[in-house]
């Protein structure tokens, strides 16, 4: 998947700020549907890429849904507007975290959820930024409540973040630490993470960083894949490993 690609759209309002989520791609499951993931594209990319390419996944009992990222400001881009999940600067361990805008976004894919049947297993998954969201929504999730407290509702089965990196990560460890029922969901979560070595728009040492400080935090439940040779992108035996990883994480029937 492309790292910059413009792309706009507008949709549901959220939070304080005024947000306008884009378009909303669904593919269908084509057997039982047994799990809904929500999937996030990257800066600047839409739902619509990654709704082909998930759709052609050998994962039948599969639904999923590739929302589209409100376009703002992005201080990465000198403030060029976007598609983007939050606001970002350049990545670094010390830099400040658009909190508000990672809650307005984890509300949206939460929402998107809720309406999900009971006997569905969640999950939420994404590349670069989107991985960045889906890491942001497990600490959500693991806390019970969103960076503003508002309580989180939906019970997540599993987290993916391929090319991505984990906002906030100098204070998760105190907040789920702090709380019984916090370190017992983030210990049953599972998450898989993936990351190319040779990744020059998110470097391979924040994927390695945020398996590290989750691990630290109490998310024992988690898979660190490094793939030699790749770069800000993704590839076929990435995926397969994503398919692998599902299938057996939420008990899948029919995979391959």
């Amino acid at each position: 998947m492309s790292y910059l690609n413009s792309s706009t759209g507008s949709g549901s309002r959220t939070s304080r700020r005024t947000v306008e989520f884009g378009r909303t791609y669904v593919v269908r499951p084509k057997g039982k549907h047994q799990a809904t993931i929500v999937w996030l594209h990257g800066l600047g990319d839409n739902g619509s890429s990654w709704s082909q390419l998930l759709e052609s996944l050998p994962l039948p009992n599969i639904k999923w849904i590739c929302p589209t990222a409100p376009t703002r400001p992005v201080a990465i881009l000198g403030g060029f507007p976007c598609t983007a999940w939050f606001d970002v600067g350049e990545l670094s361990d010390d830099g400040p975290d658009d909190f508000e805008g990672l809650d307005a976004s984890v509300a949206h894919i939460a929402n998107l959820l809720s309406t999900e049947p009971a006997d569905v297993k969640l999950g939420i998954g994404g590349f670069s930024m989107g991985a960045a969201t889906a890491l942001y929504s497990a600490t959500c999730f693991a806390q019970g409540k969103y960076g503003n407290g508002n309580a989180y509702p939906v019970n997540l089965r599993a987290i993916i973040g391929l090319s991505g990196w984990l906002p906030g990560s100098r204070n998760v460890r105190n907040k789920i630490e702090g709380s019984l029922e916090a370190a017992r969901r983030a210990s049953s979560l599972p998450i898989l993470l993936c990351h190319g070595m040779c990744d020059e728009v998110v470097p391979y040492k924040y994927g390695e960083r945020s398996t590290l400080v989750l691990n630290s935090a109490g998310f024992r439940n988690l898979a660190f894949k490094k793939y030699d040779g790749l770069g800000h992108y993704t590839v076929p035996r990435e995926m397969d490993e994503v398919c692998n990883w599902l299938s057996a994480r939420l008990g899948l029937e029919g995979c391959r």
